[in-house]
């Protein structure tokens, strides 16, 4: 495997990260369930998942998407785009591009918070693989969906998901991970 895939994988990810990092960083306040309970007894989601949380690590998220998108068009258009970096097809369809994979990955990890609740798992309390995966797949998830709709309404001619995540593309992204996830959990608890 090169190292231009990894770079390039990174590269397209790296929005997702940032969103599910920035939401653990500056969350807190209202839970998005509102401490509500579900049929079993247990919190719906739990105090982990907040509107707060939500808000800033789409934000963050969308902040660092977006400077890539520039930042690629630019280093694209002076020739200096060596590693084939994508630039998220600029303006205007780089909004619901970067917006997919991070709010996607907010929403993978909600949907994991919920199914982690039912199976009885306190918050933190480490529920392997999916803690460190749940992210990635919502992320994924929603930005084939978003790139779909987009090829299908005509915006693109082919589907932005598809053209920019090869296999080798999405084997790196779900081999590094579980580390990184692993790596910054350890640093964020201080243990």
């Amino acid at each position: 495997m090169h190292l231009e895939v990894v770079v390039q994988a990174i590269w397209l990810i790296l929005p997702a990260y940032a969103a599910n990092g920035a939401a653990v960083l500056v969350g807190g306040g209202k839970p998005i369930d509102f401490g509500r309970k579900w049929k079993d007894g247990r919190r719906i989601l739990g105090d982990g998942k907040t509107w707060r949380g939500l808000f800033y690590g789409s934000l963050v998220g969308s902040i660092v998407g977006f400077s890539q998108a520039f930042a690629g068009k630019y280093i694209e258009m002076e020739g200096l785009n060596i590693l084939n970096l994508d630039y998220f097809e600029g303006f205007p369809l780089m909004i619901p591009l970067v917006l997919s994979l991070c709010f996607g990955a907010l929403l993978g990890d909600i949907v994991e918070s919920f199914f982690k609740r039912r199976m009885g798992k306190e918050r933190g309390e480490d529920w392997i693989p999916f803690d460190q995966l749940d992210f990635l797949l919502g992320a994924l998830f929603l930005s084939f969906l978003v790139s779909s709709l987009i090829e299908l309404l005509g915006a693109l001619p082919y589907n932005w998901f598809i053209k920019n995540f090869s296999v080798w593309h999405l084997l790196v992204i779900f081999l590094i991970t579980p580390f990184l996830h692993i790596i910054s959990n350890k640093l964020y608890r201080g243990k």
